[in-house]
């Protein structure tokens, strides 16, 4: 078998090593095209190793509950991981994991997320708002009192996700009437079947006045 006489390695040796490395960096510039943070970071190294070394962790800040955060997350980390592992935000609830039960929901900027489908480099910059910074202290948020009194949750796993789509039906205007409530609720999955209990929570908060 010929060997090359620079390397030592035979034809067929190179050739595997050839392939394994395209593939790496192959797959180092697929992750490398969906965050452009890492674009510019990455950008100071060289291909191969270094590239994958600068792609593990990518700065990111947040403000989480009103504080400021900067953390290093994985290009491919979701918000709900990101909250749940890093932060130890466990209030929001790992459901179905699709974006299909609602169960993830949280504020960024004030909009409903469902944070299981948002990347966390995708929210640099942004506001987070979750379950836990809707109390201030030990006074519960006026939607929190609302699904208490109104008993708008049995085995409770739904209900940080319920309550803050509820909050933001309110915000965003979706709460005018019964019918426009169901509507814009009906992302957030209840296997308890409480739905009739939070659209009366949701309709006190609203008819109440209440700042939110």
């Amino acid at each position: 078998m010929n060997k090359n006489k620079t390397t030592g390695k035979s034809e067929e040796e190179e050739n595997h090593e050839s392939r394994r490395d395209f593939l790496k960096t192959t797959s180092i510039l697929t992750a490398i095209a969906v965050s452009p943070v890492a674009v510019s970071k990455a950008a100071e190294y060289n291909l191969g190793e270094k590239i994958n070394h600068a792609l593990e962790t990518t700065p990111v800040n947040l403000t989480i509950n009103g504080i400021k955060k900067q953390l290093a997350v994985e290009p491919r980390s979701t918000l709900l991981d990101v909250l749940r592992e890093q932060l130890n935000l466990t209030g929001t609830k790992k459901g179905c994991d699709y974006g299909q039960c609602g169960a993830c929901t949280v504020h960024v900027n004030g909009q409903r997320v469902l944070s299981c489908l948002s990347l966390a480099i995708m929210q640099d910059g942004k506001q987070v708002t979750t379950i836990e910074g809707l109390s201030k202290g030990d006074e519960l948020h006026p939607m929190q009192q609302a699904f208490i009194k109104h008993d708008g949750f049995q085995c409770g796993y739904c209900t940080p996700g319920q309550i803050m789509s509820a909050v933001a039906c309110i915000n965003e205007g979706h709460a005018e009437n019964k019918e426009d409530i169901k509507e814009f609720m009906s992302g957030n999955i209840c296997r308890c079947g409480a739905y009739p209990n939070i659209v009366k929570a949701i309709q006190e908060v609203k008819n109440g006045g209440q700042k939110i």
